[in-house]
Parts: structure tokens; C-alpha cells; sequence
């Protein structure tokens, strides 16, 4: 399968038309018809069908062209991050961070790194779910912002630790409670409380004493990003921990009373000795040594 007969298969599952795709990828229309047929013939199964007025996806050709996109778009960055290499670099090192706020100093981390290692590049990825363990595991990633409880188990991982990240209420900036400084379980009497999304087990723990206490109502909520928009829209309050924090000033958080909180590490694999690898570490570690007015 060549990159061509990807890019044809690509445009005509998002266009569903032979003449409309050949013009966005400024070939004719016999040659993209061609590279689908060879592609087709290729992989053994028939990816469109075709009638007068263009083509429509079979089911085992959506499946496919799902896939073949994320593969594509994979592809696509290897080049370009090969020709970065070739052209500045002679190392590379690889951090996954699952969101931009665990890391709140990023980008005074990423200035000073390549100031004192320009010929490293310095590489960050945001994946937002549990892949990113799977990902750095295969060594795929160098580095990994995690919490200590997720990688604690595996003899080849070392972590270095940040910080302990405690949990926060978010509110709208008009609620009662966001006036105070704490917030207890009688504080939340009657409230409508989201859980849910894949949380960590130590802030599970939390939202089980306080569901189980039965002073709330509660709304199950998939992912962080609808809690935030549910709490915008007066439906609910939400318990999340610090590293979350965006500080974008949207909401008010407003810390939990609970001695529960989330031990956050960087993971590395026990092999890399590199140099790169121990300097980005000791920034990320010094920006929160002195990160006293940061709440975490």
C-alpha cells in the first residue's frame, strides 16, 4: 500500500465523489479510480461502491478508512519529525503529559530546556486517556507525567516525584459556596454532585463517602471537559484535583476537606541514563519546589 493509494482511499471516503477527490488532489479521475482499484485488490475487500453518481462507503470500508486515517496522521508526523531531526537534532526526547494544566510551568520548562539543549528535540504530546501508560510502557514515550499509584507497579519504570495534588471543588463564580476558603461534606446538603469519567482511585474514595453520606443528589458526567460545562450551566458541582486547574479563572476552586490526595511523579524508563532525560526532570522538579503560590 503506498502513500498515493492512502490519499486517494482518504479524499473519496470524505467527498463520495471520483471527480470532486481527483481535483482536491490534483490528479485525473482515471488515476484515482486506478489507485483505489489497486488498493482494493491489494487488501482483498471492496471499500466503495460504485453507481452513477459517485461512490459510498461499504461497512468493512468505513471501518477501514477510520483506521487508515489514524495511521496516515501517524505516518505524516514520523516524517516530519524525521525531517526535524536531520535538519537540527541529534537527539530527541518524548513527553506525554495527559493535559496541559499537570504541568503548569510548560512552557518556561520547554524555554529553558532548549536553551541549555538545542541539539535535543524536545518533543510534548497530550493524550487524554489511559493509552498514554500503554504507550509509554512500549517506550514510545521517554517520559510521563503520571500518578505514582498508576506506575508504582512495574520494576523498569523510575518515578521522580513532583507534588501532591489535593482536591478541589469547582464552582461558578456566583454560588454560595464559592466564598469559602474550605468546603466540608455539610457544606454540600442538597447540592447535585457529578462523578464519574474515569476517575482515580484515590479520588474515588472521596466521592464515595461523600455520595454514601446521602446529602447530595448525583449526575454522572463522562469526561472532565462535560463536568466543566454542566457546572457552567448550574447543574451540578464537581470534585477534582489541583493538577486539573487550567487557572483560567472561569470557576472558583475551593479545596475539600479530606486528607486524600494524588502523589504526582515524572516516569522514565530505568535504562535511560541520558542526560536530556535527568535535566528535563530537574526543571519540572525545581518549578514546583518554588511553586508555593500555585495551588496544587
Amino acid at each position: 500500500m503506498t502513500t498515493k493509494q492512502m490519499d486517494c482511499a482518504l479524499e473519496l471516503s470524505k467527498t463520495l465523489n471520483f471527480s470532486r477527490a481527483a481535483e482536491n488532489l490534483f490528479i485525473s479521475q482515471p488515476s484515482i479510480t486506478y489507485q483505489i482499484q489497486c488498493l482494493e485488490n491489494e487488501i482483498g475487500f471492496q471499500i466503495f461502491h460504485r453507481s452513477g453518481k459517485g461512490a459510498d462507503l461499504t461497512p468493512a470500508g468505513a471501518q477501514f478508512c477510520g483506521e487508515l486515517q489514524r495511521i496516515r496522521d501517524q505516518l505524516k508526523a514520523a516524517v516530519e519529525q524525521g525531517q526535524n531531526m536531520s535538519s537540527r537534532y541529534s537527539e530527541a526526547l518524548n513527553v506525554c503529559i495527559p493535559m496541559r494544566s499537570c504541568i503548569y510551568f510548560l512552557p518556561q520548562i520547554m524555554q529553558r530546556f532548549e536553551a541549555a539543549m538545542p541539539h535535543v528535540s524536545l518533543n510534548i504530546r497530550f493524550v487524554y486517556d489511559d493509552s498514554r501508560v500503554d504507550m509509554f510502557l512500549r517506550g514510545e514515550q521517554d517520559i510521563l507525567f503520571a500518578r505514582e499509584s498508576e506506575l508504582k507497579r512495574f520494576s523498569n519504570v523510575r518515578m521522580a516525584p513532583l507534588f501532591h495534588s489535593r482536591f478541589y471543588m469547582i464552582l461558578r463564580k456566583d454560588d454560595p459556596l464559592a466564598e469559602k476558603e474550605i468546603l466540608t461534606l455539610a457544606d454540600l446538603s442538597g447540592r447535585t454532585f457529578m462523578i464519574g469519567g474515569g476517575s482515580p482511585g484515590e479520588l474515588i474514595a472521596v466521592q464515595n463517602r461523600i455520595v454514601e453520606s446521602g446529602q447530595v443528589q448525583v449526575l454522572n458526567c463522562p469526561d472532565h471537559e462535560t463536568a466543566l460545562a454542566n457546572v457552567a450551566a448550574k447543574r451540578g458541582i464537581v470534585l477534582t484535583p489541583g493538577f486539573a486547574n487550567d487557572h483560567n479563572g472561569e470557576f472558583v476552586w475551593v479545596p475539600f476537606d479530606c486528607t486524600e490526595n494524588i502523589s504526582c511523579v515524572l516516569g522514565y524508563h530505568r535504562k535511560d541514563t541520558r542526560e536530556s532525560t535527568r535535566y528535563f526532570i530537574e526543571l519540572v522538579q525545581a518549578a514546583y519546589t518554588h511553586a508555593d503560590a500555585i495551588p496544587l
